[in-house]
């Protein structure tokens, strides 16, 4: 599965800058670049820390559940402000 989209969904939703992102997560913005580029796989305990600092636990949730990567996605988009619930019934799941 591509990340990097949904990672950087994810940033943009928040009103993040890469820079930004990369201070919160105590990392290289070039990191940042290379996730959400599908440059480089993220492990597990980043895409935690990076949906907590870019509050979408909504979408950590979705992918543990085996949602799509192109409906997290759009729903992701879809779903600002509505938190887990809105964004599982969105999602399809509910």
């Amino acid at each position: 599965m591509a990340y990097g989209a949904i990672l950087k969904a994810c940033r943009m939703r928040k009103g993040l800058t890469q820079e930004e992102l990369a201070d919160m997560l105590h990392m290289e913005q070039a990191d940042v670049s290379r996730i959400e580029n599908d440059r480089k796989e993220p492990m597990m305990t980043l895409f935690q820390r990076w949906a907590l600092a870019t509050d979408s636990s909504d979408v950590l949730v979705a992918f543990i559940a085996g949602v799509e990567g192109v409906t997290m996605l759009s729903t992701i988009l879809s779903t600002v402000g509505t938190g887990v619930i809105g964004f599982i019934r969105l999602g399809g799941l509910l």
